[in-house]
């Protein structure tokens, strides 16, 4: 009962705005010529874009050379048909296994493991994590219906199996789903792979913060996660 009732909060989500982007684009098509409108309308799909930066993206397209256009749309053809996801950890790739996987210099005993690949970048931009990795493509999510069997759970449970793994770094975002799912896998992993050293990565202030504009919640966990002065 309680899925059937998500489910149906989803649909309704989803039919919301779907007809809001229906009104949006009747509204355009009294403004806009035909070919301009459906550009706006393909701007509008993507994450973060409402229709005014979307009709912006537009005119700048349009204003942009022919030449440099179809170099924006050569690139987007070429990531859509050669990039794929790396056969161990899921990350982006045009090579399986990837770069990272490949590399016998790195300590293959450490894995983190995190929701996106943009996730994985963004560690690896710091140059402080020498490990591999591992991509789940999303995070547990009850109210959108996302349970274990849609995360790539199959494919950490092999890389575990292979007993090279002594440390799992769980690097989840800090948001309720992000927690709910490092819960999940601490669980898991714990009891089916007891040897394996399981932690989280620390909550922690800002470089450069002032206590006075912290959240209490974000001091709360600095202290809890508090460790020697070095």
């Amino acid at each position: 009962m309680k899925r059937l009732k998500t489910e149906v909060l989803s649909q309704r989500l989803e039919r919301f705005h779907n007809e809001k982007r229906l009104k949006a684009y009747e509204s355009m098509r009294h403004i806009y010529d035909r070919l301009v409108q459906h550009l706006i309308s393909e701007f509008n799909k993507l994450p973060s874009i409402g229709t005014r930066t979307a009709e912006r993206l537009a005119y700048f397209v349009l204003n942009r050379s022919k030449q440099d256009n179809l170099s924006l749309c050569r690139a987007i053809t070429d990531v859509n048909e050669k990039v794929i996801r790396c056969e161990l950890c899921n990350n982006f790739t045009e090579v399986s296994p990837c770069d990272i996987c490949k590399d016998q210099r790195r300590d293959q005993t450490v894995m983190c493991v995190v929701e996106e690949p943009h996730d994985l970048v963004a560690i690896e931009k710091t140059g402080k994590f020498n490990g591999v990795y591992h991509v789940l493509m999303g995070v547990l999510s009850p109210l959108d219906g996302i349970g274990p069997e849609n995360l790539q759970m199959n494919g950490l449970i092999s890389r575990l199996k292979e007993n090279a793994i002594k440390e799992v770094i769980l690097a989840t975002n800090t948001t309720s789903e992000g927690e709910t799912t490092a819960l999940y896998l601490c669980n898991f992993i714990r009891k089916a792979f007891p040897k394996i050293l399981i932690s989280r990565i620390a909550y922690g202030l800002a470089v450069g913060a002032d206590l006075e504009f912290i959240d209490s919640s974000t001091i709360a966990k600095s202290l809890e996660g508090r460790h020697a002065f070095q």
